[in-house]
């Protein structure tokens, strides 16, 4: 049996991307902040049976500017908080490299996509993957996902994705608009 699942980039997408606390990574709880509407539409997603995989680039950990304790703290109350709002994460994938250590897991690479669907049928032309970046839309069409660029992180309007070399194939404002294109709801 086919498992649906629905792939998210972390920051910018789930919270706000750190640059609002005028930092380059989330380092601490303190510096987490969901972005609005957010915990409403992981619900929406977990209601509709969909198996949610958060894939995130964490380089800051390869740095040293945070542990990778740090990182699984930051985590463990992002998914309590889920959860006490009736979501999901079935899985949460993270590189910690930095880009001159070439691995196989750095998006826009696909390790993370593979690693959390090991032994898993899944149809990744039938599945979404929803970020904020250029890395992520090349990371998603790679692996074969529909991709949904969402404005609530590094992109802030669309006009620079004409100039990408891959698009992604939508645009929404945030993830509440994206989950509606991917349940239904919307107008695609």
């Amino acid at each position: 049996m086919i498992m649906k699942f629905i792939f998210l980039d972390r920051d910018g997408v789930i919270n706000k991307d750190p640059a609002w606390a005028g930092k380059d990574y989330v380092t601490s709880w303190e510096d987490f902040e969901f972005l609005p509407g957010t915990l409403e539409a992981l619900k929406n997603l977990t209601d509709n049976g969909y198996k949610i995989v958060v894939i995130s680039n964490q380089a800051g950990v390869g740095k040293g500017l945070y542990t990778k304790e740090g990182l699984y703290e930051i985590s463990g109350k992002m998914l309590d908080k889920i959860e006490s709002a009736g979501g999901k994460i079935y899985s949460i994938q993270y590189c910690m490299h930095k880009n001159e250590d070439n691995c196989d897991c750095r998006k826009p690479k696909t390790g993370m996509f593979k690693n959390a669907t090991k032994d898993i049928e899944v149809d990744f032309s039938k599945t979404y993957f929803i970020g904020d970046s250029r890395r992520d839309i090349e990371a998603g069409d790679t692996i074969g996902c529909k991709t949904i660029l969402v404005l609530s992180g590094k992109i802030k309007d669309g006009k620079e994705v004409a100039s990408w070399p891959i698009k992604p194939d939508f645009i929404k404002k945030d993830l509440r608009e994206a989950v509606k294109v991917i349940i239904g709801g919307a107008d695609v």
